[in-house]
């Protein structure tokens, strides 16, 4: 999505109502149903800025509609390991019937360099109980950060990497077996600084979450000990929303300003979810230097 103005007008053509204190809104009066002008599209896209993550309850979209709004806001990329069930769309089903819980703390696809700008997450099939969503504002997180820390943030990088990705579903036939023994094998690895300046409202956010495999310069175990300070931070409650989803609930969140959480607390009930990515930009860190591919030579 391209850089916009936060065009207060605009905005406030929206009624955002604020479901936490620092993070979450529900979009009110939005049919997702119908194509979205480039002027709403503007609008929503300055909400999700300053409120990190939208929800849009019950919205009601099928697989085209979701691809259609997803488009007015970007690009929308494919899952660099895991294919599409439908290889014609975009859309990354979450089936827990498949092994799909996530049940940690991450930004989306943080193993590659430019990393998603934004998920949008759509409810198919919800438990009766259980199954919410948490979502953490990693630049609140930052910004809560003793000086000191913030300093030593400041100059901090990461490697990031999919050796234990999640959305790698386990094997249902012999021929999905040998397409999954191939993701497998196919590790990424990327640099990138603890803090990124968020292109478009300059705002420094943290870069951490589960696909974080390791802080450079450091030995493993100050790695964990950083990794745990850091991460605490923000997933602190006063960082957080939660969502309870009912099926065909939207939600669309800043995958460069947050973390979430799946909560897998459902048992053996079924949880279906699907997910569109959008186009990502690099990390800048605060001096002005871009993530990258990290070889697994380390070089």
């Amino acid at each position: 999505m391209p850089t916009l103005t936060d065009d207060e007008a605009t905005l406030h053509t929206l009624d955002f109502q604020p479901v936490a204190g620092r993070i979450g809104a529900i979009v009110q009066r939005v049919d997702l149903s119908e194509p979205i002008s480039p002027r709403l599209a503007q609008a929503i896209w300055t909400g999700l800025t300053r409120y990190k993550v939208l929800f849009f309850p019950q919205a009601n979209l099928d697989d085209e509609g979701h691809e259609r709004f997803a488009r007015a806001f970007g690009l929308p990329v494919p899952h660099p390991t895991v294919a599409s069930r439908n290889p014609s769309t975009r859309l990354l089903e979450l089936d827990s019937s498949y092994g799909s819980k996530t049940n940690s703390w991450h930004s989306d696809v943080t193993f590659v360099p430019a990393y998603p700008s934004a998920s949008i997450l759509r409810a198919l099939t919800v438990p009766l109980h259980g199954g919410d969503t948490l979502w953490a504002n990693t630049a609140t997180a930052y910004d809560d950060l003793p000086s000191a820390l913030r300093a030593l943030a400041d100059q901090l990088w990461t490697v990031h990497t999919n050796l234990f990705d999640y959305a790698i579903a386990p094997p249902l036939t012999s021929e999905d077996n040998d397409h999954y023994a191939r993701i497998a094998s196919t590790p990424y690895q990327t640099k990138h600084p603890l803090v990124r300046v968020h292109p478009e409202t300059g705002e420094r956010a943290l870069v951490l979450g589960h696909f974080t495999q390791k802080f450079l310069d450091v030995s493993p175990a100050e790695s964990v000990r950083l990794f745990q300070t850091f991460q605490d931070h923000i997933t602190r409650p006063e960082n957080t929303v939660r969502w309870r989803w009912t099926e065909g609930d939207v939600a669309m969140w800043d995958n460069r300003a947050t973390q979430h959480y799946a909560i897998a607390d459902y048992g053996d009930t079924r949880r279906v979810m699907r997910r569109i990515t959008l186009e990502g930009d690099l990390p800048v860190s605060v001096d002005g230097h871009s993530s990258h591919a990290w070889s697994l030579a380390g070089s």
